[in-house]
This record gives structure tokens, sequence and C-alpha cells, in this order.
């Protein structure tokens, strides 16, 4: 029999907040993340705001040694990781550190240590790239900087599918408790790529919103007027352990995971599928693996980048799996406020849905004022609302064709 698993932390860092509680505070207020660029002078781009982190200091938090080897994306996995771990109450020794495992995916990794380390090499020549680089610049840096500095030996690794990253990370990462490889997983992603080059190149594919004018009002997704999306950067965190590890040391149970699908369009490496028949598989096969039926969702956090194309396809999907259903489950995509996290977004809206399932209250989603014909569910438009779901699930769907569903779950 597989182990049960279930979620004793949460930690993160977001457009919105420093860690879980300002993040929440904000998300039920119905509060953007978005600005002016602040990390690059924006002005020559198409887009000129971004969702990005605010008031983050690394060499505050870890000292100017420490910070100056570690790329943006894995200080934000760091300070998420030991906040999920705080309010895990789990404490790492020598008895169990064998046991205990991390996963820390990144769709892109030290973009900003890349960029930095080749200006200083084409200004001062190659004597003076940083002897940091390379282990700054690789994705999996957040997962072995995080062994070290917590002293953990178990499965150890990262994972890249594009925007699915943070879902499939925390969904492996429960595999690996239930067949026994670990009795603990710290899961997750981070992301930190609002850096000039990654700007331009999706304005270029147009894939951000251009309302340069009104950024809070940009990321409006499933609405008629929605133009591409806005992109943030941050990290999210979740621990997990087996039941019966969680419940041998007394720890406080957030709540179950329940199930995970994941699969891929094969279609077209950046364009969604328009009839979502991809990410309605990934959504049969977490029900699946969860034992539920149509009529146990509660709620759906929506990938919902608040493009024309993923929002059309992903409201295709939920009704392909759900049917009639699909119009009495409530949907909101929490990106209209944090804006797209890109490979960290799976995580943090895993983050949201435990908090749904401990406040039992429901994240809008903002700037929803012009009702597409195509895109017709509940969702949630513009005010948090109250609602008790049992289970909700999470979509995440990434360049590549991947798609990945969680479903968090109540537990009893």
């Amino acid at each position: 029999m597989r182990k049960r698993v279930v979620v004793t932390g949460l930690g993160c860092v977001s457009p919105v907040g420093n860690n879980v509680m300002d993040t929440w505070s904000a998300l039920i207020a119905g509060k953007s993340g978005a600005a002016p660029i602040t990390h690059f002078d924006a002005s020559r781009h198409k887009t000129k705001f971004a969702a990005e982190v605010k008031g983050f200091d690394g060499a505050a938090m870890f000292g100017t040694r420490e910070a100056r080897k570690m790329d943006r994306f894995t200080q934000f996995a760091t300070a998420a990781t030991l906040e999920a771990l705080a309010q895990s109450g789990f404490k790492v020794d020598e008895s169990n550190r064998d046991r205990v495992g991390v996963l820390i995916g990144t769709g892109i990794g030290g973009i900003t240590t890349i960029l930095e380390e080749v200006e200083s090499l084409r200004e001062r020549g190659p004597d003076r790239v940083s002897p940091f680089l390379i282990p700054m610049m690789i994705s999996d840096s957040a997962a072995g900087m995080i062994a070290i500095r917590i002293g953990v030996r178990g499965p150890n690794m990262s994972i890249a599918t594009a925007c699915a990253t943070g879902t499939n990370s925390v969904g492996e990462a429960a595999e690996m408790i239930r067949r026994g490889a670990a009795d603990v997983m710290i899961a997750g992603a981070a992301e930190a790529s609002i850096v000039a080059v990654a700007i331009a190149g999706m304005n270029v594919m147009g894939a951000l919103s251009t309302r340069n004018e009104e950024p809070q009002k940009a990321s409006r997704p499933f609405d008629k007027d929605r133009d591409g999306f806005l992109m943030g950067e941050g990290a999210a965190i979740l621990i997990l352990e087996s039941l019966e590890h969680a419940q041998a040391r007394g720890a406080h149970i957030l709540c179950e995971f329940s199930g995970y699908g994941t699969s891929d369009d094969a279609y077209h490496i950046s364009a969604p599928a328009e009839d979502g028949a991809g990410a309605a598989l990934s959504m049969r096969l977490a029900l699946e693996n969860a034992g539920l039926g149509a009529t146990d969702i509660g709620y759906i956090n929506a990938h919902g980048t608040s493009t024309t194309l993923n929002d059309k396809g992903e409201t295709a999907a939920i009704k392909t799996v759900f049917g009639e259903q699909a119009y009495k489950i409530p949907v909101s995509s929490t990106k209209s406020m944090t804006g797209h996290l890109l490979g960290a977004s799976g995580t943090l809206e895993a983050v949201v849905c435990a908090q749904v399932l401990q406040t039992n209250i429901l994240p809008p989603t903002i700037n929803y004022e012009t009702p597409d014909p195509v895109c017709d569910l509940d969702y949630v438009p513009n005010q948090a609302r109250s609602c008790k779901p049992n289970h909700v699930m999470s979509n995440s769907f990434g360049f590549g064709g991947h798609n990945a569903t969680l479903i968090l779950s109540r537990f009893e």
C-alpha cells in the first residue's frame, strides 16, 4: 500500500508578500503586485512593468558573504524553505537526515548571474569571471544549497518543466514519499527572471500584457480584453511528510496531498492545444490518482495566465473533465494578483490551495470586467468568497506542452 502524504509547512516569497501570511492577506484582499520594473531600465521595452518581489534583502537574511554565492532564485528558495520548516516544527538531526529530501525546481535558473558574468567577461576578460558562476547559474543550485544549509542527505534534485515546474516538483516529491524513498520532502520551486532579455523575449512572442498605463489592471485572466500575462518572480515551498511520520512526531497537519497527474500536449512548443486535451488528461489522471470523482472537487486554482489561448484552452479542458459540474465549481486565477512566477507559479498556487483548506476562503480573480463567451465558468470575480471545499485542484501548464495537476484535501 502506498503511504499517505500530508503537508505540515508552507513558505513563500512572492510579489505581494515575503511570507505566507502577508501573501495570503494580499490575495484575499485582491491586491496586485504589479508595478513599473525597477530591476533594469525598461524604457525601450514594450512592457515596462512586472510583479517584482519587494523589500527582499538576501544579504541581511543570509549575510553578505553567503548571499554573494547565491543567485536571486536560490535566495528566494532558501528563505521560503526556512519559513516552511519553521511552521512545520520539524528538526533535522543525525537520526533523520538520510530520510529527508529536497526537490526544488526552476524553469530558468540563475539567469541574473549568467547575464552579470557575461558582462564581466566582455568588459574585464575571462580571468575576472566569478568562480561562483557555474554553481550559481545551474538549476539544481537551490536544492543543493538548501541540503547543505540544513544538512539533509536524502533524495535531492531539480525539475524543469517550464511553467509546470512547481507543480511537477511537489507531485514528484510526494510520489517519493509514497513509494518509501523518503519520510520528509522539502518541495517547491523558485524563479527570478525579471531581466531585460527575458522581458524582450516574451514581448516578441506576444506573451506579455502591454497595459503600461494601468499595470495593476494588466493581468485579467478569463476576461475578454486580456492581452497577455504579467511577469512575476519568487519562490514557494511545501514540507511534505508521510502521515505516519507526521503523526509520530505530533505535527500539526495542514492538509493532505491526495492526487497528482501530469501529461504533455504533444502539439506545439509554446502554444497550448486549443481544445485543452493534454490539460484534461492531466486533470483526469490527478482525479484517478486521488481516487476522486468530478463532484468531489470544490475549487480549482487555474493556471489562468491571462493569455488568449491559455484561458480558452483551460476552460475547455475543465468542461471536458467535469462536464456540467464545471459550472458549479469555483475557479480562480491568483496570477491576476501575483503575476506569472513561471516555474515557481505552481508551488505558490499549491500554497494558496493549502490556505483555502485552512481558512475556507477562496481568493478572487481580479480585473474580471468583461465576460468572454468562450470562458463562461465561475471565476470568483474580483472579491474573495467564503467556501468550505474538501478537495481542491491546482493546474499548471508550460512551454513544451507540459501539464501538471495537484489535488490537496482537507485532512481527516
